[in-house]
């Protein structure tokens, strides 16, 4: 009888996470629709506004710049669609470049000293998910403390001072390109087609979206929340170290204070992109789309010649809106 009742439970708890993703996946097509709509008015205020807008040079500029945060920003989704959050993508951005960079300076060839900037975002990633998963500490707290972390080692491995000057084999990921495109446009391009591929076709997105819909029904499901979620925060650390390799690799420099506010432009571009702040959750094609908004608008206030100091203003006030609308959606 409490065997059936176990199973009934189960069943109910699979019906209505299915209801909620099919309501969840209107409301973000409508959400897409409405940002595509307001990335059409932005370019096309910009354009009249300004003759250098709509050029060759500077839609590819735009590609270029927003391509790191597109990067940088899917992670973050993943870890969102949890229901939490990742302050240190920032940190372990500038740690992961200047791993590279170290190692190369001490005589390691470039590819082995790349894979052990990108194993250091996955170990510090691996750690924040685990330590939250485990102990169920907020994920503010720890992250928190890892960004600390994070940014103490570069500063120590670094002794304060940039490391620079890089073999053009090691500066081709940030500056690089194949035929008219770069390399951190491709780069970007390969992985949003990946991270689609996994949040919507696999069990990895699947238990993503589930453990900020309904932690406890996953559970009762018999799958490991803490492997999932420990996995969802490493995948978060790869994408800040490719983050890290890019930066490094476009500057020809590892800068210990790199990435600076990197994790608020990714919020940004996620909240911005539909995905709940609550979890349960949000799209690739969502920030994306985000992200280009951000970039285009970075780009226009540029152009124009308003004070840069503005422009963190304004990426302020759309993070405060962003969060105001996704709390009063998941009020109702």
């Amino acid at each position: 009888m409490r065997k059936n009742l176990n199973k009934a439970l189960i069943v109910q708890d699979y019906v209505t996470l299915a209801h909620k993703q099919i309501k969840n996946n209107i409301e973000q097509s409508f959400s897409q629709v409405l940002l595509l709509a307001a990335l059409l008015v932005l370019v096309t205020g910009l354009s009249l506004s300004s003759p250098f807008f709509m050029t060759w040079a500077n839609f590819r500029n735009i590609l270029d710049q927003t391509s790191l945060h597109i990067i940088l920003a899917l992670g973050m989704t993943f870890v969102i669609c949890t229901g939490g959050i990742d302050l240190s993508v920032g940190a372990v951005a500038a740690l992961s470049g200047v791993s590279i960079a170290y190692a190369m300076k001490s005589g390691v060839s470039v590819y082995p000293a790349v894979l052990l900037g990108l194993f250091t975002g996955v170990l510090i990633g691996a750690g924040n998910g685990l330590l939250i998963s485990r102990l169920r500490i907020n994920p503010f707290i720890i992250t928190l403390g890892s960004m600390s972390v994070s940014r103490g080692l570069a500063l120590i491995i670094t002794g304060g001072i940039p490391i620079y000057g890089f073999d053009r084999s090691f500066t081709w990921w940030g500056s690089g390109h194949i035929g008219p495109v770069n390399s951190p446009i491709i780069m970007a391009g390969l992985l949003v087609a990946a991270g689609a591929f996994v949040l919507n076709m696999t069990r990895l997105g699947y238990y993503t979206l589930a453990l900020g819909g309904n932690e406890e029904a996953l559970r009762r499901t018999g799958a490991s929340t803490v492997f999932y979620k420990t996995m969802v925060y490493a995948l978060c650390g790869l994408t800040a170290a490719l983050a890290g390799l890019i930066s490094t690799a476009r500057l020809n420099t590892a800068e210990p204070l790199a990435g600076w506010m990197f994790e608020l432009d990714a919020i940004a571009a996620v909240v911005l992109g539909g995905t709940s702040m609550n979890g349960g959750k949000g799209t690739v094609a969502g920030t994306v789309i985000a992200c280009f908004l951000l970039g285009v608008l970075r780009n226009g206030l540029t152009i124009l010649s308003i004070p840069s100091y503005y422009h963190q203003l304004l990426i302020g006030i759309i993070i405060l809106t962003s969060v105001v609308i996704s709390e009063i959606r998941s009020q109702k």
